[in-house]
């Protein structure tokens, strides 16, 4: 299903929220995996990073089906609400969490991507 009348500044304003909002996981993950070893500092973000970016981004070499990308995105953003979550953040859990949802949900109604169209 693709909402034909939402604004394209619409569009780009959630893309800047889903920019956002990747960033924000990936430095939750870092500073959680701080918290336990300077390793999983390191590696949590970046193993986070390269699904998106494999996966998940636009230009990702292997663009999955709606449900895979879904799946990687629960990991990240749900491996970030977690986190927040055992650092006794639960406000910004939930927010995040509520975020990311909604983000998700408005960016494959939307989706501008050729790519996105040809798969479904």
């Amino acid at each position: 299903m693709k909402l034909d009348a939402v604004p394209r500044w619409f569009v780009y304003l959630n893309a800047l929220l889903r920019f956002a909002l990747e960033i924000t996981a990936l430095v939750v993950l870092a500073v959680w995996g701080w918290r336990i070893s300077v390793v999983l500092a390191t590696v949590l973000p970046l193993t986070a990073a390269l699904l998106w970016a494999r996966f998940v981004a636009p230009k990702a070499k292997w663009f999955l089906p709606l449900p895979g990308r879904l799946a990687v995105e629960a990991v990240v953003f749900g491996g970030a609400t977690a986190a927040l979550v055992d650092m006794g953040r639960v406000g910004w859990a939930i927010l995040l969490g509520g975020l990311a949802v909604a983000n998700s949900t408005l960016v494959h109604l939307v989706r501008d991507d050729e790519r996105a169209r040809l798969m479904a």
